[in-house]
């Protein structure tokens, strides 16, 4: 048998660290076979415990790689020349893009086959691997970012005696079944990197503001936030039936309550901005 380098096809002489890299590049792409126990030029040296090295790349693969691609892995002991080297062939994940576990999902930390060399993806390899895999739901699909704290929605889970632990997490959505966040986990964490701008307007045009602020943190957090500023800005304004005193705010609260909600749960934007605009709130 010949053995000879290709977008399919790796060399290893030995077993050694990079070789997670191969096999994250062969199951992100379209699959490829790893031998160990060949040199890059096509030598064969052989391996003196096949077993052994077998058992090695097969620990590397379940602690070093996310998610598990221990099944997409297929392992055989080769006799050429006399000598034994092991053969992995690494078939196509189905829950790309795999990724080195303490890299994360960024460019360091995930790779794909190009030419004869594994490299690391672009940012926009990345996001379309997630995208093919999870589907087009922004909030279900992996998020790149998974450093992430949750100290905000934690608070709010606890203030209504909800549990707020990994089995909660899977089931509402914040993470995959697997320990992996998603977009979803992104928003409500203390990372979540979209923001909420607010100006108020002075009269009912965009021409003079009074005052802009911008919310950032977990969308609790941005929600109650928001709501408070709103709030301060609903201005009361008093009429007078005979002895008594009538109050009324500009907007009923549980309309800016409700619009609000809806904002940030469907993503309204433009609804909201509307609504607002009427008494010089522009979102």
């Amino acid at each position: 048998m010949i053995f000879k380098e290709s977008e399919t096809v790796e060399l290893k002489p030995i077993v050694v660290d990079d070789i997670k890299k191969e096999i994250i590049a062969f199951a992100n792409c379209e699959g490829g076979k790893l031998y160990i126990g060949v040199q890059d030029d096509g030598t064969v040296i052989g391996v003196d415990d096949p077993d052994g090295a077998a058992l090695q790349v097969s620990n590397m693969v379940r602690d070093a790689i996310k998610p598990d691609l221990t099944m997409f892995l297929h392992y055989q002991t080769l006799n050429e020349d006399g000598k034994q080297i092991v053969a992995i062939d690494v078939q196509q994940g189905t829950e790309r893009p795999y990724y080195i576990a303490k890299k994360g999902l960024r460019p360091e930390g995930v790779f794909v086959r190009q030419g004869y060399s594994s490299v690391p993806a672009t940012n926009t390899a990345i996001r379309r691997m997630i995208k093919e895999t999870d589907g087009d739901h922004f909030e279900d699909m992996r998020s790149l970012e998974q450093n992430l704290t949750f100290e905000a929605a934690r608070k709010e889970f606890s203030e209504r005696n909800i549990p707020f632990g990994k089995p909660q997490m899977k089931t509402l959505g914040i993470m995959t079944h697997d320990g992996v966040y998603t977009n979803l986990g992104l928003l409500l964490s203390d990372q979540c990197v979209h923001t909420i701008k607010v100006v108020a307007f002075e009269g009912t045009t965009q021409q003079e503001f009074k005052d802009r602020k911008e919310f950032s943190g977990s969308l609790f957090r941005q929600m109650d936030e928001v709501y408070d500023y709103i709030d301060f800005r609903n201005q009361t304004h008093s009429t007078f039936q005979k002895l008594r005193r009538i109050d009324q705010r500009d907007y009923p609260e549980t309309a800016v309550r409700e619009a609000l909600l809806n904002l940030l749960v469907h993503r309204l934007w433009k609804a909201f901005h509307n609504l607002c605009y009427a008494k010089s709130f522009v979102m």
